[in-house]
């Protein structure tokens, strides 16, 4: 059987053999080649195929025509793809493929038996799956079933796919699942949009909707990327499909799985890339590169010794371009992580090493601070956190310094609400009765009546604002 130089070759071949390239290229090939290419896509596709799940969620939502109505809330129904990626039931998907979701469930391919030789295979299991967590800055989310040894990808080093590469991509397009399609990088580390440090990984390769969170693999099977989204004018495949690299896949699930959430590095610093006409007007050298246009006081890169003006040459002794690029590869650094800066000063070339610190308006940044057994506030389906001193150094611009800080929701947060809870609301009163921390919020919930109107002052982002539902 050919191996995936020879797929490669094989389909290379096909493609300079086509009937648009014919006059120029028409490079026969033996059957017993396309016959070996053939059996490799086969053998390839039944590796990776039982690691593929189709997720079914339900979850509720209020039609655009309600204007506020609570009553017309209906329940929505969603479905895309997973990859597993670890045999003790870690699956891979795209966050908003659960997105609000009461309940998920994931259908697991069943393993044909030695010897079976029906086309038909044999039908999936359907098994609940719980939510671990969901990151919507890169459209990722980790889900869990109780099941073992199951079949499952490793992730591949996306920083070595290359514009042209083959691809496979896999998943349940149109709820149709097991399904697989062919096609080739089109380019890497697009952007979509400019001041989004999430990048993606283009192909050609046939993705629909449905396809959402299925893996793209390369031809050892190894997963490249995580299929996300298409741009297309008529809602199905225009060759325009996007994959989030598995460089960045990678770091989220280690830290999933490590924190339970996802931790955002930074250094304090703002970078911006060098124009000529930047360039001319500063005085550089160079017209080109990255230049920080700001040091924050206080921050790791100014206490490292780092200034407003300097040029940044290397992060970690690769080359920096421009100031998307350092975004970027700063994206995925680890919490304490020191990395290291080259920088131009003048005359002078300097090095610095800067420890990445916890992103101080990560909304998620206080969910490691609490637990299920001790902080759950169930009628509300949250988890609060008291705000003392420590907290409240998180929490700039803060308009009163007690109270209860969201820290994480859970599936059990009532649907039927005015408004919703987000990780970083501080809850400062329940129907105007102050609550200065957990015991008191709890106390003011507890003495509720079912159906009692129950309205919530809470802070975000510095502004008072007021969430309203019912007790129950």
């Amino acid at each position: 059987m050919a191996g995936p130089r020879a797929l490669a070759l094989g389909c290379a071949l096909l493609l300079a053999a086509s009937p648009a390239h014919a006059q120029k290229a028409a490079i026969p090939i033996p059957g017993a080649d396309l016959e070996a290419i053939s059996h490799t896509l086969e053998s390839l596709s039944a590796r990776v195929g039982p690691a593929v799940v189709q997720i079914f969620s339900v979850g509720y939502v209020l039609p655009e025509e309600a204007q506020g109505d609570r009553s017309l809330l209906t329940q929505q129904r969603n479905s895309g793809s997973g990859v597993i990626l670890d045999p003790d039931g870690y699956i891979v998907t795209n966050a908003h493929v659960v997105q609000g979701a009461h309940r998920v469930q994931v259908q697991v391919p069943m393993l044909r038996r030695d010897g079976a030789h029906s086309i038909l295979a044999p039908r999936p299991r359907l098994i609940g799956a719980q939510i671990v967590a969901v990151d919507d800055e890169t459209d990722l989310a980790v889900l869990k079933v109780a099941e073992k040894n199951l079949p499952s990808l490793t992730l591949a080093d996306s920083d070595s796919v290359k514009p042209g590469q083959l691809v496979l991509a896999f998943g349940s397009p149109l709820g149709l699942d097991s399904s697989v399609t062919m096609g080739v990088v089109s380019a890497v580390a697009r952007q979509l949009e400019s001041d989004d440090p999430m990048i993606y990984i283009q192909t050609d390769a046939s993705i629909n909707p449905g396809n959402s969170g299925g893996p793209l693999v390369d031809i050892d099977g190894r997963v490249v990327g995580i299929n996300t989204l298409i741009l297309s004018q008529s809602g199905g495949n225009e060759g325009l499909g996007f994959a989030a690299p598995s460089n960045i896949v990678r770091n989220i699930f280690e830290q999933v799985r490590q924190f339970g959430r996802v931790r955002r590095g930074e250094i304090g610093v703002r970078a911006q890339t060098i124009t000529p006409t930047l360039a001319a007007g500063l005085g550089f050298a160079q017209d080109w590169g990255v230049v920080l246009s700001d040091v924050y006081p206080d921050g790791p890169a100014a206490k490292a010794g780092l200034e407003a003006g300097d040029i940044v040459v290397a992060l970690e002794g690769k080359p920096m371009e421009n100031g998307r690029q350092l975004q970027v590869n700063l994206y995925g650094r680890s919490i304490g992580q020191q990395v290291s800066l080259e920088v131009q000063r003048g005359d002078r070339k300097l090095a610095f090493p800067v420890t990445v610190v916890e992103r101080s308006d990560d909304p998620n940044r206080f969910a490691a601070l609490v637990s299920p057994e001790r902080h759950q506030i169930k009628a509300l389906g949250v988890l609060g956190l008291d705000v003392d001193r420590g907290v409240a150094r998180l929490l700039p611009n803060l308009r009163s310094p007690t109270g209860v800080v969201i820290a994480a929701t859970t599936s059990d947060m009532p649907p039927a609400w005015e408004g919703e809870l987000v990780p970083g609301d501080v809850i400062h009163a329940v129907n105007r009765t102050t609550t200065r921390n957990l015991d008191a919020l709890r106390l003011a919930i507890d003495a509720l009546k079912p159906g009692d109107p129950l309205v919530l002052q809470i802070e975000r982002d510095g502004e008072l604002m007021y969430v309203a539902g019912r007790a129950e």
